[in-house]
């Protein structure tokens, strides 16, 4: 797997900047195409999701690359081991099931680095969305983490008030971390943030868990989790077989200006 030195140029000054891309998922709703092959690896546009979100990340200035494996995790290896994206890349195995999101991330802690905010992008989430933007914005923020953020219909969202995350939602079930401060907006996550090195010292929780247990967890003990809007930008969760039909279909144009 690929080295390089420093970050990606656009003419900025090398930073470190991890990227962790959760790839364990076993693709449920994919099924039957993701018995055979992991989620990770289906195919838009004529890459593997996982190659589209590895290039962004790097674009954005990502020097290292994190990756998480379960479900036929071995041919996500075998895939990195044969493919360059021009920086190291680590494999954080997970044993009996995935962890989720926050399972995941306290599982990869000793593969992070600690020096600055690192990235965190679901796999079969597409998008144009400002990577490096969002970066800055949790380096500038005072918050343990910076979250890409849209009005889109969904389930379940994230409650946040003037001060930040306040809340869980979905669909009548509210859990709040604290009383509101002022109006409350719903967003649905988009499955990209920045997060401070600092949360992986506050994770208590065990096994598989959700990352926003924790951060309501955080935020009731007074820990910013902020938002990031990025209503305006092209978004596509291919995780499901009608968005994949329409990734396939539709979505190259935009990622290759993206990319």
């Amino acid at each position: 797997m690929g080295a390089t030195d420093g970050a990606r140029g656009r003419g900025t000054v090398a930073v470190v900047m991890d990227g962790f891309i959760l790839a364990a998922g076993r693709g449920t709703r994919l099924r039957p195409l993701t018995d055979r092959v992991p989620k990770a690896l289906v195919e838009v546009g004529g890459r593997p999701l996982l190659a589209h979100v590895a290039t962004r990340l790097v674009a954005a200035g990502v020097d290292r690359l994190v990756v998480n494996l379960h479900h036929l995790g071995e041919q996500i290896e075998a895939y990195l081991a044969t493919h360059e994206f021009g920086v190291p890349v680590f494999l954080s195995w997970e044993g009996e099931r995935p962890l989720e999101t926050g399972g995941a991330l306290r599982h990869a802690a000793g593969l992070l680095r600690r020096d600055a905010p690192f990235l965190l992008h679901n796999v079969d989430v597409l998008t144009d969305l400002p990577l490096r933007e969002l970066w800055e914005a949790q380096r500038r923020e005072d918050a343990l983490a910076t979250v890409a953020v849209m009005e889109r219909p969904t389930r379940r969202r994230l409650l946040f008030d003037d001060e930040g995350l306040v809340g869980w939602q979905r669909d009548a079930e509210v859990r709040w971390a604290r009383p509101p401060r002022g109006a409350v907006v719903a967003l649905a996550y988009a499955g990209v943030q920045a997060i401070d090195p600092a949360l992986l010292d506050r994770l208590e929780e065990e096994g598989a868990f959700p990352l926003w247990v924790p951060y309501l967890r955080l935020a009731a003990a007074g820990a910013r989790i902020a938002p990031f809007r990025v209503d305006g930008c092209c978004w596509l969760d291919v995780g499901r077989p009608e968005t994949l039909v329409r990734a396939q279909a539709e979505a190259h144009a935009w990622i290759e200006e993206a990319w």
